[in-house]
């Protein structure tokens, strides 16, 4: 009997749903193992300012989110998605120990690119391959056991750098070596994937090819927008757990705690937007960043913090996932990788400057300000989703590009 219910629990997916899902656990763990030490490493070992280390991330992660839409409409001209996937992954994986070669911060910037251009590069078209691992039905939870394996190493990166660099004391450099290990097994994970052909329907220029994108996808493109104005980077999160007195150890495990919570989340999320609707699914999960937002306005002891990383995880765990499970039900199968670099390229451009607008408010005008302001932007986000977004979207004309 329990057996039965397992099995309907993951009825509709593939070989393939499962072996990107570990794609993304290896290469999570390979990124985020070096993120707490990453800036302890520009600043004390390479001596370098915090406006290096603002600069490296910031044209970095520009990079890659500029990078995802052209990765994914080269995808779409070529209709392969494996290779450009695999060419990403590998080069995100050889940029680690690049980064721990560095002799100076120049170094570290030019590895970083690297890390995030292999990231940009491979993302949108695993993610096709995501959307076409499974039934049609089954396509929130494929996007949530992916989300799942990509949380799961966000939450174990983190606690691995802690084991190697606190309690085996390990020299810093080395942990950048040792990051290329599990980046190499993403890309073993991405060999193993059997891709199958992708009828030749779509116009292979790229404008042609965002002009067959239907009315319903860049309405809900302009909701996500909407939204991700105020949707700032998880480090003022940090920054606010750190002012409120939290060691950098407390921090690093409550953030680890907040990624094993959305890892937790992630594919029970897909499995109910396949049966209740994506779109009300999301619409819980921005109301679950309102109420956190708010509660990070005036949270002044580390109890709180903690319980407010829990509910945030919930909210990252369901919009990861159901968020390109809804993106890609509006996208015909040839343009699939092209229309879910275009939609991660808004999450992350929106998210540009929400973190250029947070910044300000941190410095300028208070703390609580960056999340008023993030709560408020949840709150019309929402909005958006409900009065633009059809609750139940009609499937892509193109069909499926199979299993």
């Amino acid at each position: 009997m329990a057996t039965g219910a397992g099995r309907r629990y993951f009825a509709g997916l593939s070989r393939n749903t499962f072996l990107l899902a570990l794609a993304s656990l290896f290469g999570d763990i390979s990124s985020e193992m070096l993120f707490p030490i990453l800036p302890i490493f520009l600043t004390q070992t390479l001596k370098a300012t915090g406006s290096v280390v603002g600069l490296v991330e910031g044209v970095a992660l520009a990079t890659q989110t500029i990078v995802q839409g052209f990765s994914g409409a080269l995808s779409d001209k070529l209709r392969r998605r494996k290779p450009i996937a695999l060419a990403g992954a590998l080069l995100s994986a050889i940029a680690k120990p690049v980064m721990g070669a560095a002799a100076a911060w120049p170094g570290v910037a030019g590895g970083r690119l690297l890390d995030r251009l292999g990231s940009g590069i491979r993302s949108a078209p695993r993610d096709a391959l995501v959307a076409a691992s499974a039934d049609e039905a089954a396509r929130g939870r494929a996007f949530g056991l992916e989300g799942l394996g990509d949380n799961a190493g966000a939450c174990l990166g983190p606690l691995l750098a802690i084991l190697l660099l606190i309690v085996l004391q390990l020299d810093i450099r080395l942990i950048f070596y040792l990051a290329v290990i599990p980046g190499l097994l993403a890309v073993l994970m991405l060999l193993l994937v059997e891709e199958r052909p992708i009828e030749a329907t779509a116009t292979s220029t790229i404008g042609v090819g965002l002009r067959q994108l239907p009315t319903a996808y860049w309405k809900y493109l302009l909701a996500t927008a909407l939204f991700g104005i105020g949707n700032s980077s998880n480090a003022f999160l940090i920054l606010q757990t750190q002012e409120i007195g939290a060691s950098l150890v407390t921090t690093i495990l409550i953030y680890a705690g907040y990624n094993f919570v959305a890892a937790l989340i992630s594919y029970p999320a897909g499995f109910l937007s396949d049966h209740l609707g994506r779109r009300a699914i999301l619409v819980v999960a921005l109301g679950i960043f309102l109420v956190t937002y708010l509660g990070f306005a005036v949270a002044r002891n580390a109890a709180l913090i903690a319980a407010l990383f829990i509910a945030y995880g919930l909210y990252q765990g369901i919009f990861r996932s159901v968020g390109k499970a809804l993106a890609s039900d509006y996208i015909p199968a040839p343009l699939r990788a092209g229309g879910i670099g275009w939609y991660s390229a808004t999450v992350g451009l929106t998210g540009l400057v929400a973190n250029l607008v947070a910044g300000w408010l941190w410095d300028e005008v208070g703390h609580e300000a960056v999340f008023l302001f993030g709560a408020a932007s949840a709150a019309v986000g929402a909005v958006a989703l409900l009065a633009l977004v059809p609750a139940t979207p009609r499937r892509a004309g193109a069909g499926s590009d199979g299993p």
